[in-house]
């Protein structure tokens, strides 16, 4: 059958726990360096994305409020998941963004090891980044990390399959939820570990995962009053107009450049806040007690 079409994949998005397609009904192809069509990608709208922020939002009390060892296992559990699906992935990977067949095994080992480094520090990050400060008064003074809450995470199109895992890792381990716009050039790695999430206990609406045009959703993503902080990753965006949107609502807005190391427990205290609580002291019969 010479003249036969091949059927390519539609690609959906993945909100709330669940793929659908974009209310939109609009798609795009995407191509590699080799000119080969990648699939039908969703175009997502505006729509989309607040449908997204409200799933982020509705499961980030139950994500924080699990003990981080728990969110250690399920971010454990995603790299067994990734593990058994490793040939897939680095297929994904030679394909959309035209690697060899060895270094796309090292970006999906990459991928795998950063799920389990970051699990590793899901009930350690605490320790690093809370203290006990000093006072003059008679109280103990505490500060101690809480997640930022809803996080936006733009992928621009230089950004890798690795960056792309590392910024996810880091998010979500502390508590927050996330709404991420894959790489618009090579989204079907991207969509498609939406699949390992589906199956690794990761709680509906902790990950959410669009694909589109960052031209399109950019001012979207920026100037969403229930989204708390936003990740620009990769270069190519104008940051000065994305912090002017930004500041309608004081929202945090990092910067991920190509160099940053995104194994670093820095990059979990990006989407930190620090809460700090006065403790009185009193004192009874010589003896200092907290109350």
């Amino acid at each position: 059958m010479a003249n036969r079409l091949e059927v390519l994949k539609t690609y959906k998005l993945y909100i709330g726990g669940q793929f659908p397609r974009t209310e939109s009904g609009r798609y795009y192809n995407p191509k590699n360096s080799k000119g080969e069509v990648l699939g039908n990608i969703c175009l997502a709208s505006r729509k989309d994305f607040r449908n997204a922020v409200v799933a982020a939002r509705k499961a980030q009390g139950g994500w924080e409020g699990k003990t981080a060892f728990n969110r250690g296992q399920i971010l454990y559990r995603i790299a067994e998941n990734l593990e058994g699906r490793k040939k897939e992935f680095i297929d994904l990977i030679v394909l959309e963004e035209g690697l060899s067949n060895s270094k796309a095994t090292d970006v999906v080992n990459g991928a795998i090891d950063l799920f389990i480094y970051y699990a590793g520090w899901a009930d350690k990050y605490q320790q690093i980044f809370s203290s006990v400060n000093p006072v003059s008064s008679s109280h103990f003074n505490f500060s101690m990390m809480e997640a930022t809450g809803v996080v936006g995470c733009m992928n621009t199109s230089n950004t890798s399959f690795l960056t792309f895992v590392g910024a996810i890792a880091a998010i979500i381990v502390s508590g927050n939820t996330l709404v991420c716009l894959a790489n618009e050039t090579a989204p079907l790695s991207a969509i498609t570990l939406a699949e390992v999430f589906q199956h690794s206990d990761l709680s509906a609406g902790v990950v959410n995962i669009l694909t589109g045009k960052i031209d399109e959703l950019k001012s979207h993503f920026a100037s969403h009053m229930d989204v708390n902080a936003l990740l620009l990753n990769g270069q190519g965006l104008d940051l000065s107009e994305i912090e002017n949107i930004a500041s309608g609502n004081l929202k945090r807005v990092r910067h991920w450049d190509l160099s940053k190391n995104v194994s670093s427990p820095y990059c979990i205290k990006d989407f930190l806040e620090v809460k700090t609580t006065w403790h009185p002291i009193e004192q009874i019969g010589g003896a200092t007690a907290g109350y």
